[in-house]
């Protein structure tokens, strides 16, 4: 499977993941001048941006290790855009959804914190 694809498939389970985990997807793909985020949720009232990564195997490392302090800055200024824009003063909070895809046992995910 090709990278944009396992990306796409990735995000796509991914959704439905956080969905089964009570997140309430608010958006996806979420695009601004400083970057995109995969997803933007709701839970336990607060805001949640997620970045997905999804890897196929842990041979060139885990998929949250290609999450560096240059995607942090740019998920941060991306996150600020969206509050002002849709006016919201609630908590936030920065997550990684970690998605390895096995062609035997299927996916398996790990939600990991951003500590900022």
């Amino acid at each position: 499977m090709d990278r944009l694809k396992l990306g796409s498939n990735g995000e796509q389970k991914g959704t439905d993941f956080l969905r089964r985990k009570g997140y309430k997807i608010l958006h996806r793909n979420f695009r601004t001048r400083s970057g995109e985020i995969d997803i933007i949720a709701e839970k336990n009232r607060e805001i949640v941006f997620i970045e997905v990564k999804t890897r196929s195997s842990v041979n060139c490392g885990y998929p949250e290790e290609a999450v560096n302090r240059r995607k942090i800055n740019h998920l941060l200024k991306a996150s600020g855009y969206y509050l002002m824009k849709y006016n919201k003063d609630v908590p936030c909070r920065f997550e990684i959804l970690s998605i390895l895809a096995d062609s035997k046992n299927g996916y398996s995910f790990d939600i990991i914190p951003i500590e900022m």
